[in-house]
């Protein structure tokens, strides 16, 4: 995972309430546990049309939103299944951080594992933000804080630990594995060494 300090972007909005992870990526693209190329299959039933050929009316085929990192999303973003590769598939598409005013736990969960920012913010705030689509926000993650246009500043939920795995580029695991030397300091603090056991074992 990379790093994730702060983002400026522009966004992309999807108007729709209760998008779900089969709507961000159908259940037929799940043949893989490769994250990489993930991407192409995000909102498929949208994106393309019945014959196959790309939606030009669809938010991510229009030319004005190349390259946007930030999604703003109707409220109940994320509901429906598990699947960890709906954030896999949003986060090959370019995505960084999804907005909404509301974000289902599983999804935020797994988003957060992979370096997806979810951010929840009070509805009137979203709401102006899906009537302005394309507009540029700045997110600090350190601050825990959005910035609009004009320099407004609303600030977000993020528990510690993830805003530590954010700020560092890891996930969990990654940041277990950063500790091991502390880890295996306190253990040996904490326990006898198994050959001080055995001797304590010959001596009585």
């Amino acid at each position: 995972m990379r790093p994730f300090t702060e983002l400026t972007s522009r966004t992309v909005v999807l108007r729709e309430r209760n998008i779900d992870t089969d709507q961000i990526i159908p259940a037929r693209f799940l043949t893989t546990t490769q994250r990489q190329g993930l991407g192409q299959f995000a909102f498929n039933d949208w994106r393309r049309l019945p014959d196959g050929s790309l939606n030009p009316d669809f938010a991510f085929n229009r030319a004005e939103n190349a390259g946007a990192g930030i999604l703003v999303a109707g409220r109940n973003f994320g509901c429906g299944s598990s699947r960890e590769h709906a954030p896999w598939a949003l986060a090959d598409l370019g995505l960084r951080a999804v907005i909404s005013a509301e974000i289902a736990d599983i999804f935020r969960s797994n988003a957060l594992k992979n370096g997806l920012l979810p951010i929840v913010l009070d509805e009137a705030v979203v709401d102006e933000l899906l009537d302005r689509p394309g507009i540029e926000l700045r997110i600090d993650v350190a601050e825990r804080a959005v910035f609009l246009p004009g320099g407004s500043r609303v600030e977000f939920a993020l528990d510690a630990f993830a805003r530590t795995c954010l700020l560092e580029g890891v996930d969990q695991l990654g940041y277990l594995l950063r500790q091991d030397a502390d880890i295996s300091r306190f253990e040996s603090q904490r326990h006898p060494s198994t050959s001080s056991r055995q001797e304590f074992v010959h001596a009585s």
